[in-house]
């Protein structure tokens, strides 16, 4: 029965998601798919978990318009997320849904769980909040070099403080539904962990465009936001963003497991 209320609750969630325009149709689907596994098994801790993500994230891509004003040509998709998004934010967590069937007395699924759900919503905050920085990010891999705002493997200290308070929060909740506070500063340092991971990606492997009109580096592609062909230049053409937020969860997953 739990299953099946978790299922149409799911659903519930979708539509509304994809009639506000966060989702889109494939998104819709996904996430509807994702819901029902988290809520039917897990239940309504594990719900709370997964909405807090959905539901910030979701808020804080349609937060600032003004300021993230040109940013649109940095990234490779919009606040309209689709199926590669978000599978990319949610598969794992998913999975370890999943894993709480088969060993319902188990911390570990539970753990594996908040962990990656604390690494999307950190980076999902680091990339949101990022930009109000007043000065420009520095290269994680060269701190003496700046870049533009919204470029992949940029960091700041608005940014890392925006990850470590939207980590912070998925693991407040983790300690509170479970009762062991040790989860907190665990599942803290283990989602901050996941987006630094995601930054250093980006800034090496991710695969990288550049769009000879605009004369601007993008993640976007084939055509960049001006509808000129882009060009890669940089990084492993099949590791795109979607892929680098599902590693960034697997490393915060790592993370916490390892001290746990």
């Amino acid at each position: 029965m739990q299953l099946l209320y978790g299922f149409i609750l799911a659903i519930i969630i979708a539509t509304l998601a994809y009639h506000a325009h966060s989702l889109d149709k494939s998104g819709a689907f996904a996430a509807a798919f994702i819901g029902a596994i988290v809520f039917g098994i897990g239940g309504w801790q594990w719900a709370i978990l997964l909405l807090t993500f959905f539901i910030t994230s979701s808020g804080l891509s349609r937060a600032f318009k003004k300021r993230k004003e040109g940013l649109d040509e940095k990234f490779s998709k919009g606040h309209e997320r689709d199926a590669g998004q978000v599978f990319g934010n949610g598969g794992l967590a998913m999975l370890f849904a999943a894993l709480h069937a088969f060993y319902p007395e188990s911390i570990i699924p539970w753990v594996g769980f908040a962990a990656a759900l604390a690494a999307v919503n950190a980076d999902t905050w680091a990339t949101e909040l990022g930009v109000l920085n007043p000065t420009p990010p520095r290269m994680i891999t060269d701190f003496g070099k700046h870049v533009e705002k919204g470029t992949s493997g940029g960091v700041s200290l608005w940014g890392t403080s925006a990850a470590l308070l939207g980590s912070s929060i998925i693991a407040l909740l983790a300690a509170l539904f479970t009762g062991y506070w040790l989860l907190f500063p665990l599942i803290t340092f283990a989602g901050l962990a996941g987006s630094l991971s995601d930054s250093f990606l980006g800034a090496t492997v991710q695969a990288m465009y550049y769009c000879p009109t605009d004369k601007k580096e993008t993640e976007k592609h084939p055509l960049h936001t001006c509808g000129t062909e882009t060009v890669h230049i940089r990084g492993w053409e099949w590791l795109n963003n979607d892929w680098v937020n599902f590693v960034c969860s697997v490393f915060g997953v790592l993370i916490a497991l390892l001290f746990i």
